[in-house]
């Protein structure tokens, strides 16, 4: 005999601070730092959209409001997983002309 509903989902993410380098991601109860140099499609996104993230199953993070999907992985080993979007480097370079 099968259930009525599912289950609910238990998978948590939280972003729990911002700043002009990064925020912070409390997947469970590991805090990871998520680096604009590092994901600089982050870096002009407002604290409602860096905020609005789910974690649709175990190890995958997303971002609807900003079409943004990442591997927890790609966050603790970023050297493992290089930059290839032209999109992430043009927001990059915008990011560092505004710093200035």
């Amino acid at each position: 005999m099968r259930s009525g509903q599912p289950g609910r989902n238990t998978l948590t993410v939280e972003v729990t601070n911002v700043s002009r380098h990064g925020f912070w991601l409390l997947i469970g109860e590991r805090e990871l730092f998520v680096s604009f140099s590092q994901f600089p499609w982050f870096a002009q996104a407002s604290i409602g959209h860096l905020v609005d993230v789910t974690m649709p199953h175990p190890g995958h993070l997303y971002w609807p409001q900003l079409d943004v999907d990442l591997a927890v992985e790609s966050i603790e080993y970023p050297e493992r997983y290089p930059l290839v979007s032209r999109q992430s480097t043009k927001v990059a370079e915008t990011a560092k002309v505004r710093q200035r």
